[in-house]
């Protein structure tokens, strides 16, 4: 298992570090908005201080524009992964960059039928929103269950999934056991996963024993 810290923030990318708890990175345009940079500095920065993937999204539609962008983030550094949305021109962007040994994670996948085809195409890996589903009344953990299962059934499909949309504790432990690969995390849901009310109880009754021995 690893955990990606989402976020292109640079004090949450340092904290989840400092916790031994980011293996990598995913950001996209709305994170990076945030942060005020341009997307390059944005990612520069984050690749300055992180050594596993950063996962930089492209905003071109078609395939000659992915590929465009995609290799000027790759030249950035060599953790980089390009991050491409689902989409027909995206999965001939995917196919050129796998010929060319350039690591792809192909997001916004809402069907088992979409991890398939991008997993064929060649992606590194691909990246099921299960957040997004379950708003709409769609359990985002079966998706995860059914990508898995074709996965390990094809063992030539060698894409990781990265569990992305994340709300939750429950959205990191149900996909866990399905068997995904990597959880992308918001800095706030890492925070719930630390806590617990009985932790928290036990502490606060130590601490008042530990009292009797002063």
């Amino acid at each position: 298992m690893k955990i990606y810290v989402d976020s292109a923030d640079i004090a949450e990318i340092q904290n989840g570090l400092d916790l031994g708890l980011c293996d990598g990175v995913t950001t996209n345009p709305t994170l990076i908005a945030k942060t005020g940079k341009s997307m390059t500095t944005a990612i520069e920065d984050i690749c300055n201080i992180v050594e596993g993937d950063v996962h930089a999204e492209v905003l071109s539609l078609d395939a000659e524009g992915i590929y465009k962008e995609g290799k000027e983030y790759a030249s950035i550094a060599s953790n980089i992964v390009v991050k491409i949305p689902m989409c027909h021109e995206g999965l001939k962007a995917v196919k050129r960059f796998a010929d060319e040994g350039i690591k792809t994670n192909v997001t916004l996948i809402f069907s088992t039928s979409q991890a398939i085809l991008a997993a064929k195409a060649g992606a590194t890996n691909v990246c099921p929103f299960v957040g997004r589903l379950d708003d709409i009344s769609i359990p985002g953990n079966e998706l995860i269950n059914e990508i898995a299962t074709v996965f390990n059934n094809y063992p030539t499909m060698t894409a990781e999934i990265i569990v992305a949309s994340i709300r939750n504790p429950l959205h990191v432990v149900e996909p866990a056991m399905a068997g995904a690969h990597i959880f992308t995390i918001p800095a706030g849901v890492l925070k719930q996963m630390e806590n617990h009310p009985l932790t928290d109880k036990g502490i606060a009754a130590f601490l008042q024993d530990a009292k009797k021995f002063v």
